[in-house]
């Protein structure tokens, strides 16, 4: 397995992956467009993958603005593999790097991904949407 900072002709093997989960499945994957892809890559934030034998088998992106995980996926083949948990770690030692005191993220409740966080160590917020629940993760640098 290598781990690498995404670039541009990443993103259509990303995009695949994105929408080959059956967990947190996008209502309309026409609202999450290339150039979003793009811009996450550096303009907004950062993304890194996991390749294995050249091939992408997963992504995250970190996003500046609000300190946010705007995506993390694995392909379904390499889930419980270790692979979510070190791409996760990439995304939060940048942004924590970046000077942000907490990172928040959402996902679908009820799903693989919400427990994924739970024992990660992020903390479980509400509820919203009936369908969304939030997490937060602080600095332990800023405590």
């Amino acid at each position: 397995m290598k781990y690498r900072q995404a670039v541009i002709e990443d993103i259509e093997q990303m995009s695949e992956i994105r929408l080959s989960v059956t967990e947190n499945i996008l209502s309309d994957p026409s609202k999450v467009t290339m150039t979003m892809y793009e811009d996450y890559l550096e303009r907004l934030g950062r993304g890194w993958v996991c390749e294995i034998d050249n091939v992408i088998v997963g992504f995250v992106y970190a996003a500046k603005e609000d300190n946010s995980i705007w995506a993390l996926f694995v392909n379904k083949q390499c889930e419980s593999s270790g692979i979510g948990k070190r791409l996760l770690q990439h995304a939060v030692s940048w942004l924590f790097n970046l000077g942000a005191q907490k990172i928040v993220l959402s996902t679908e409740a009820n799903t693989r991904a919400d427990l994924f966080y739970g024992h990660q160590g992020w903390t479980r917020g509400k509820i919203k949407n009936g369908t969304e629940v939030t997490y937060s993760l602080e600095n332990p640098n800023c405590a």
